[in-house]
């Protein structure tokens, strides 16, 4: 049986459109004609007596009840593909969660193993940034994600995991090693990043504006996609970068340090569609 196809059509359609914006995109990603999707949406817009869409200088975006409807068929989708799973699931159960980098490569290893301790259970860990987790979530692929970064609380259902220190990181023979240093000494830095996207990235550049500063003020910027290179590459070449003090506890070799005047908490958090399914999957999870 093909999964979601007890949902109708037209909210496929729909859901479609709503990622792609783009009618003709639409179709030959559902191997539809242009005006069979046109059809679809103008169906949905009389059924629910209003606009879905607006349309506007080439470009395609969702109206109030749009998103409306948007959360609710995504909703839908996620919970039938649940049903299909859980019908054929006859020990144990099987999760489909996202963890970001930070939080899978430092957070998670524990309660994972865990929860593959009970017979039958099986996991499937997608490991990805922010960005492509929320876009995974909001397609039903995810029970939930595991993130640190910031999202659209209106959008989603969240919980409170942990909250962790976010701190300077260096080596442990760097001069800043576990010193409180002037925020001019640290644009003098070679710093690393995570690519656009992440969560971690994402809350330091908000932590600079706050400042009137930005990327622009350091001596070097480097972005790394892999945790595990860019901690290598500064104890290699003395860089520095900022992340949660969970790091530390796994490589003897690093150190922390702190901004004066700058003590900084972040929340990770479960993230997950808001409906009964989906928080039954975080709560089982959350107990190992």
């Amino acid at each position: 049986m093909e999964v979601g196809n007890m949902i109708d059509t037209r909210l496929r359609t729909f859901l479609m459109l709503c990622e792609i914006r783009n009618y003709r995109k639409t179709a030959e990603a559902l191997h539809m004609t242009q005006p069979a999707v046109t059809q679809h949406i103008h169906y949905l817009e009389r059924a629910y007596n209003c606009k879905l869409f607006h349309y506007e200088n080439r470009v395609l975006t969702l109206t109030k009840q749009g998103e409306i409807l948007q959360t609710y068929a995504q909703n839908m989708c996620y919970q039938e593909k649940r049903i299909q799973i859980k019908l054929q699931e006859h020990e144990g159960r099987t999760l489909h969660i996202g963890v970001t980098k930070t939080v899978g490569g430092y957070e998670m290893d524990e309660k994972i193993t865990n929860y593959l301790k009970v017979k039958g259970n099986n996991i499937c860990v997608v490991m990805d940034n922010t960005d492509r987790l929320l876009q995974l979530l909001s397609k039903g692929e995810l029970d939930f994600a595991l993130i640190e970064g910031t999202f659209d609380r209106n959008k989603y259902a969240s919980r409170m995991y942990k909250k962790e220190e976010f701190v300077g990181v260096c080596a442990k023979d760097h001069p800043f090693a576990n010193k409180t240093v002037l925020p001019k000494d640290m644009f003098k830095e070679h710093l690393f990043l995570r690519e656009e996207g992440s969560g971690t990235r994402h809350i330091f550049e908000n932590i600079l504006k706050e400042y009137n500063h930005d990327l622009n003020e350091f001596s070097t910027v480097t972005t790394i996609s892999d945790f595990g290179l860019m901690m290598h590459l500064i104890k290699e070449l003395k860089g520095i970068t900022f992340a949660y003090k969970s790091v530390l506890k796994h490589d003897h070799d690093l150190c922390g340090f702190h901004i004066k005047d700058h003590i900084i908490y972040h929340q990770f958090n479960y993230v997950y569609l808001n409906n009964p399914v989906s928080l039954e999957a975080v709560d089982y999870f959350d107990q190992f």
